[in-house]
């Protein structure tokens, strides 16, 4: 009932069921595309209890909800009538006749990873922890409790052509079971086979074109591509195809013609990009690694408040893909517990208990890696929070940066990203770097913020 509640003032304040285009949802916020964003009432949506903020950015009408956003995206679509198939054609038109070009961007890369955010993260931590019973000595690599936990652990990252499949058809506007197949095409064990008979000096020719298999496991960018061509091709094949048979041909024909020429032209072409986005990355990186994690660690979380976060996301995934590790990951951990720090100390020094109470769950939130409670609700409305809070990200990601820590998983920076920047090799320097790093952060934003951050005294820079 309490999202039904919810749901219904939400419907009423965005303008109705009438004034929306589509509707999608992160890990905290409700993503609308409006037919016209003056009909929505933001003020009276940031006035609800149940909202911490509104955001309108990339074009998108952005309601912040917190943690049970899934449950009151559930609400809205249905009181709103919204269904899968209608939503995916209304994003169509609004993603190529409404957004900027980096508002595009931003709608399609949030829009395929979305859904694999929560399962990414627990997949990364669950990895992490099989790290440190390795290197404590708990399993052994060949003991078969190890391989189930580590079968759990990465059957996504080994899958994900076939996963981001899916998602990524589904965004495109095609058939998304046609462009899954064409994902797990790419990690068939007749592929793998091929790719490992190419190492070994074997050729191999399609209809007598030469074959230069690759590993796609794990990989990001060929399948989104893929995707792309296989969902331009059904529209173009659905105009000509006859109503009779376009059910089964249309999707015959988009086989025959995208898988093959992603193995032949779209795949290698992509990782060879993936290539030279993670190298460029990598020499940047190591050209000046203190400068990049201060910077990272300082802006991340302003990145966060306009949703351009989302734009960093594939590389962090393409660099794990290409190098097996990634160093933006430990950096951010900085950001995330600048806020937490500053979040804290409005918790212990706030006297009204309305703001220790919700000051207090958001630094709980931060520390699982969702900010946006904290960011909305506590720091950012206090101002000087909010800036101790990414002055601190910055020093510790420029601690974390010049320990060039790595992580060799992907998730949520939170706690349990400690457990993911663990070397193989075991624990040196660039763990103890990154804990020196994420703490300087933390207890750097907290003592600002206590004894700097703000005054409780009418009109000094009080609650908003």
């Amino acid at each position: 009932m309490q999202y039904q509640q919810l749901a219904g003032d939400i419907l009423s304040h965005v303008g109705g069921r009438e004034n929306i285009e589509s509707l999608a949802h992160c890990a905290t916020r409700l993503r609308f595309n409006l037919h016209d964003n003056q009909k929505a009432n933001a003020e009276a949506l940031k006035a609800d209890p149940g909202v911490i903020m509104v955001v309108e950015s990339a074009g998108q009408f952005q309601v912040v909800i917190g943690n049970h956003v899934g449950e009151v995206y559930q609400a809205v679509c249905k009181q709103a009538g919204l269904n899968d198939d209608l939503a995916r054609k209304a994003e169509q038109q609004v993603t190529s006749n409404k957004l900027s070009l980096m508002g595009k961007f931003i709608d399609v890369v949030s829009g395929i990873f979305t859904p694999y955010l929560g399962v990414l993260s627990a997949c990364g931590i669950l990895k992490g922890l099989l790290a440190i019973t390795l290197i404590s000595g708990a399993l052994v690599e060949t003991s078969a409790t190890y391989q189930i936990l580590f079968a759990a652990s990465d059957g996504l990252f080994y899958f994900f052509p076939l996963l981001l499949g899916y998602t990524a058809g589904k965004k495109f506007g095609g058939n998304p079971f046609l462009t899954m197949a064409i994902g797990a095409a790419l990690v068939h064990p007749t592929m793998i086979a091929a790719f490992q008979a190419g190492m070994n000096g074997q050729t191999a020719t399609f209809l007598g074109i030469p074959v230069v298999f690759i590993n796609y496991a794990s990989s990001v960018i060929p399948i989104i591509l893929a995707a792309w061509f296989c969902c331009w091709l059904e529209r173009q094949l659905n105009k000509v195809m006859p109503q009779a048979v376009k059910n089964f041909f249309t999707p015959l024909f988009c086989m025959v013609i995208t898988v093959p020429l992603t193995f032949l032209v779209i795949g290698p072409i992509a990782t060879t990009v993936s290539q030279w986005l993670a190298s460029g990355f990598q020499i940047a990186y190591q050209f000046a690694p203190w400068l990049a994690g201060a910077a990272l660690g300082g802006l991340w979380q302003i990145c966060v408040i306009f949703g351009l976060h989302w734009g960093l996301v594939p590389l962090m995934l393409n660099n794990v893909a290409v190098l097996g590790q990634d160093p933006m990951l430990p950096i951010l951990m900085a950001a995330v517990f600048g806020q937490v720090g500053a979040a804290l100390a409005v918790a212990l020094k706030a006297r009204e208990a309305r703001m220790k109470t919700l000051a207090g769950s958001a630094a709980i939130s931060g520390v699982f890696g969702i900010t946006e409670p904290a960011v909305y609700g506590v720091t950012l409305p206090k101002r000087r929070p909010f800036v101790f809070g990414c002055i601190s990200g910055a020093i510790g990601g420029a601690i974390i940066g010049l320990s060039q820590t790595l992580s060799y998983s992907i998730g949520l920076a939170n706690i349990f990203t400690l457990a993911q920047i663990i070397p193989p090799t075991g624990l040196d320097m660039t763990f103890w770097g990154a804990l020196m790093g994420t703490a300087v952060s933390f207890l750097l934003s907290f003592l600002l913020t206590f004894f700097a951050g703000w005054s409780e005294t009418p009109g000094e820079n009080n609650e908003h």
